[in-house]
């Protein structure tokens, strides 16, 4: 499906595989991988599309968000201020009190394991 065809009345799991697919290029493959780890993780994980299209992984609230641009995939957590970091995923969005984002850049490796460690917490940051 191509994103011409997408409309309004797609559910987010279809915008979001049309998404990756019109991208065509690292940052789809990107998006398709973190895309497959958060479900690992979660299999209750709702997906949605907000703010004129940008996916969205929910679990009692907000995830996180994975907004895609010219030179990176950003996977930005609402809540990752109060996350442990252990790995120091969080490379962006630093100087808040609340959200902290991972950038990812064409050629970069995604640490999957810590990933899932921070998917983890944010789901049961999100049930507390």
């Amino acid at each position: 499906m191509t994103e011409s065809k997408v409309t309004g009345g797609d559910s987010p799991s279809v915008l979001i595989d049309a998404r990756i697919e019109a991208l065509g290029d690292w940052r789809g493959e990107t998006l398709a991988r973190v895309r497959a780890l958060i479900h690992q993780v979660d299999p209750e994980v709702v997906e949605t599309w907000k703010w004129r299209g940008v996916p969205v992984w929910e679990h009692s609230g907000i995830l996180c968000t994975g907004e895609t641009y010219k030179s990176v995939v950003k996977l930005t957590f609402a809540k990752g201020a109060s996350l442990d970091d252990p790995s120091n995923l969080f490379n962006t969005s630093l100087e808040g009190n609340t959200r902290r984002a991972i950038d990812i850049r064409q050629g970069e490796v995604l640490d999957e394991a810590a990933f899932k460690a921070l998917i983890r917490a944010a789901v049961r940051r999100n049930q507390d």
